[in-house]
């Protein structure tokens, strides 16, 4: 099974090494490690694809990496079968070769590149806010996707209680005043949005946007 484990070590030579001895000691096959913030304070936050065995529960892991000093695990949860994390570059390549979808192909790898469940484009035109693009398991809009069209910087959203503890973030592509367009991506129960995932987010969506053709 796959996991995906987001954890906050030293940002010193050796601990990237020591935890994943740590991990594979515990049972895991580590598949890919990303950095995904270094931190002022000289730390770093990194997520890591591993496989299990069925044998093994993740609560193992999560022992496994307190038993290590200055490491602390934000998150673990299951994983798409087959899903592999996705860079930055991968994401903008796959956009800008095909530039009049390139709003529907920013949602398609959002997922994938932000470990979201979900994401949406919204488009308003003429008053009247629709979709432009979405997850296969993206939730129907509510009644406070009309003020995210009126975000104008990245952020994170506050959480719609009917949508079961999902965390939110959203990002202006378009801000004209005959058309905005939103990007809205969640996860269901955590891990929380970084900042730095926040304004990754707010840039691939600002390119995306400025090279769509239609």
């Amino acid at each position: 099974m796959a996991f995906l484990l987001r954890v906050e070590l030293p940002d010193v030579p050796g601990s990237l090494g020591a935890l994943a001895t740590a991990l594979g000691g515990a049972g895991a096959d580590i598949e890919a490690i990303e950095i995904v913030e270094r931190q002022a304070s000289g730390r770093v936050v990194d997520d890591v694809l591993l496989e299990l065995p069925p044998r093994l529960m993740p609560d193992a892991l999560i022992t496994a990496c307190h038993k290590l000093e200055g490491v602390n695990v934000h998150w673990i949860s299951r994983y798409n079968a087959g899903a592999n994390l996705s860079m930055d570059l991968e994401a903008v390549e796959r956009f800008t070769a095909e530039p009049e979808h390139a709003i529907k192909e920013l949602v398609d790898v959002i997922p994938s590149t932000f470990r979201t469940d979900w994401a949406m484009a919204l488009h308003k035109v003429e008053g009247v806010v629709t979709v432009m693009s979405k997850s296969p398991t993206a939730p129907k809009l509510v009644p406070e996707a009309e003020s995210w069209l009126a975000i104008r910087t990245a952020k994170v959203l506050p959480e719609i209680p009917a949508w079961d503890s999902t965390v939110l973030a959203a990002c202006p592509a378009k801000d004209r005043k005959d058309q905005k367009l939103v990007v809205v991506v969640g996860r269901h129960g955590g891990p929380e949005f970084l900042a730095s995932e926040v304004a990754r987010l707010g840039h691939m969506a600002s390119l995306a946007a400025s090279v769509q053709t239609v």
